[in-house]
């Protein structure tokens, strides 16, 4: 737990006055029976009003004391929590976002969600309940039992008696219900999972007619959480029904044994209702401290879940970086001898003895077949993942030792999946360069060909598009995320089948304009038309993770059989078509 005293210390105030305005409000709950027992024995017995007057008004003062402290105690755990879940909820999002992409991989995206959502509110609602009892529930009970000892010690045996019957009864249901919150936590994560797989994908769904496979999917994950709900709180709720019942026994005996005492005359009246009082105190005490500890078992679940992402280190850092200063100037890339697998345990190798330069300027284009390692090979560039052996070389410094920071603002990607977001077509673009001039904007839309359609929009770049860009077509999302690209004027320039949504001329026109515009960027285009990379200075085959061909367009349609296939089909479907 040293790990969260860096979430408390900025509020330790908070965190100390909140349970000493709590502790107010138990003095007046210990005071207030006393006193109203003193109203019958010493006021109400001998008819005398002027004592009633003055025990009362002290019984006045005490209850606003108590209101104040009451209020005041649950302000300040308020602050105290509210202030410990946003902070640790910043960190855990702060780490999330320098996680590698394989460090990401270990955890899904629904289970990362709960865990910034779900688990901190867990932990917060079980903060601000421990400052709020924490003193409470032990004050009430350290001091109901100090003033049942002292009216009547011989009645205070009962309570003795049941006090370890129900300590044993809430130790049982606690240590029973921690594995099921933890259960019920993976369980979420499930859910979750599958309502952002759907969400996401919502128009595949729609176009294969598969919402009642994905609401049959969604079902299922519901059914097993409630079910898995349930099942923890079958146990949680039979803590209330002991409670009561312990305390109905308790309350009965003692009003039995006290009434006996009455009878005889060795126990005033008002002693024995200030004595049940303090019995259900006492009582209520102990239901305070096991609902702490029930929900402190779901909060402990939360926490280990935390702690599992915090604990993560990533595997891609600029902790080994040699050359901290460097920067990305000219653009040249060496693999040397490269392999990769995306787990260092996998015998199976995705990429395998990889070794190719591309010079500064030039234009490396990539082909092969699903599956063969293109994109694998290119997120190996700016350290998306790193190498499994070999090096991978930029201006021939290795690129694990730059910063991050340094290598990526060298390097533009345009990733094979196209991610707009929720906002306008400007402020998407100013990802690549936030303090880009509007002229600088017009520009890299321009070369990306996507100026035209802009302008065609009503509000033209201040149009705002839906999360994840759904409000402009296949072809218009590719453009707009090649010109964000653009923007960061790259020495290096990664194209990951960008550009099989928009038409043969305008890819032509979009190739065209990186000649013109970007001369001294080295570009690495992955297509599946050969005739996006016909006119590249280098053009690399890939088959099972290996270089089966390198060369230009010429050589390797003159020499290379997995080349010449491709070619070769893929013009008889243009002269069939």
């Amino acid at each position: 737990m040293k790990r969260y005293w860096i979430y408390i210390k900025p509020y330790l105030r908070y965190f100390i006055l909140g349970p000493v305005f709590m502790m107010t409000e138990v003095v007046g709950e210990v005071l207030i029976p006393k006193l109203m027992s003193l109203i019958i024995n010493n006021g109400i017995a001998t008819r005398n009003i002027p004592y009633m007057i003055e025990i009362g008004m002290v019984m006045a003062v005490v209850v606003i004391l108590m209101a104040t402290g009451g209020i005041g105690g649950a302000y300040f755990a308020a602050k105290a929590s509210i202030n410990f879940g946003a902070d640790l909820r910043k960190d855990l999002f702060n780490k999330v976002q320098q996680f590698s992409f394989s460090n990401v991989d270990q955890f899904s995206t629904g289970s990362l969600v709960t865990r910034l959502t779900n688990d901190i509110t867990q932990i917060q609602n079980v903060i601000a309940m421990a400052l709020r009892m924490a003193l409470r529930a032990p004050g009430m009970l350290i001091g109901g039992l100090i003033m049942a000892i002292l009216m009547n010690g011989e009645l205070a045996i009962i309570v003795a008696c049941i006090i370890p019957l129900l300590v044993f009864a809430i130790a049982t249901i606690i240590f029973h219900a921690m594995p099921r919150f933890t259960n019920l936590q993976k369980k979420l994560d499930a859910l979750n999972n599958g309502v952002q797989e759907s969400l996401t994908n919502v128009r595949v769904v729609k176009s294969f007619v598969r919402e009642d496979k994905e609401i049959e999917k969604f079902d299922t994950a519901n059914t097993e959480l409630k079910d898995s709900t349930l099942h923890a709180i079958r146990l949680v709720i039979l803590n209330m029904p002991i409670m009561m019942l312990a305390m109905n026994i308790t309350t009965m005996l003692v009003v039995w044994f006290g009434g006996r005492q009455i009878l005889v005359g060795s126990m005033p009246v008002g002693d024995l209702t200030a004595f049940t009082t303090y019995i259900i105190q006492i009582l209520m005490s102990l239901m305070m401290l096991a609902m702490v500890l029930l929900q402190s078992s779901r909060a402990l679940a939360s926490f280990r879940r935390v702690s599992e992402v915090l604990d993560t280190e990533s595997d891609i850092s600029d902790e080994n970086a040699a050359h901290p200063d460097a920067t990305v100037t000219r653009g040249k890339v060496e693999f040397r001898n490269v392999s990769f697998s995306y787990q260092s345990s996998n015998e199976h190798r995705v990429l395998g003895d990889i070794s190719f330069v591309a010079e500064p300027g030039q234009t490396i284009g990539i082909l092969g077949g699903t599956g063969c390692g293109k994109t694998s090979l290119v997120q190996l560039i700016p350290r998306l993942y790193d190498v499994t052996s070999g090096e991978v070389l930029v201006d021939d410094i290795n690129v694990k030792d730059y910063t991050l920071r340094h290598l990526r603002n060298g390097v533009g990607m345009v990733l094979q999946k196209n991610v707009l977001f929720s906002g306008t077509i400007r402020e998407n673009l100013l990802w690549g360069n936030p303090n880009a001039s509007d002229q600088e904007i017009r520009d890299m839309a321009d070369a990306a060909q996507a100026d035209m359609f802009i302008r065609d929009f009503p509000e033209g770049y201040d149009t705002t598009l839906d999360q994840g860009g759904v409000n402009v077509s296949g072809g218009q999302k590719q453009r707009l995320c090649i010109a964000r690209a653009l923007l960061k004027k790259p020495k290096v320039l990664i194209l990951d089948d960008s550009t099989s949504a928009v038409d043969t001329a305008t890819e032509a026109r979009i190739r065209q304009s990186f000649h013109n515009s970007l001369k001294d960027t080295t570009k690495f285009i992955i297509a599946q038309r050969i005739s996006s990379v016909q006119d590249a200075d280098l053009i690399i085959v890939l088959q099972e993770g290996k270089i089966v061909g390198m060369g230009t367009h010429e050589q390797l349609l003159a020499e290379n059989e997995e080349y010449q296939e491709i070619y070769y089909s893929q013009n008889e479907r243009e002269v069939t078509a």
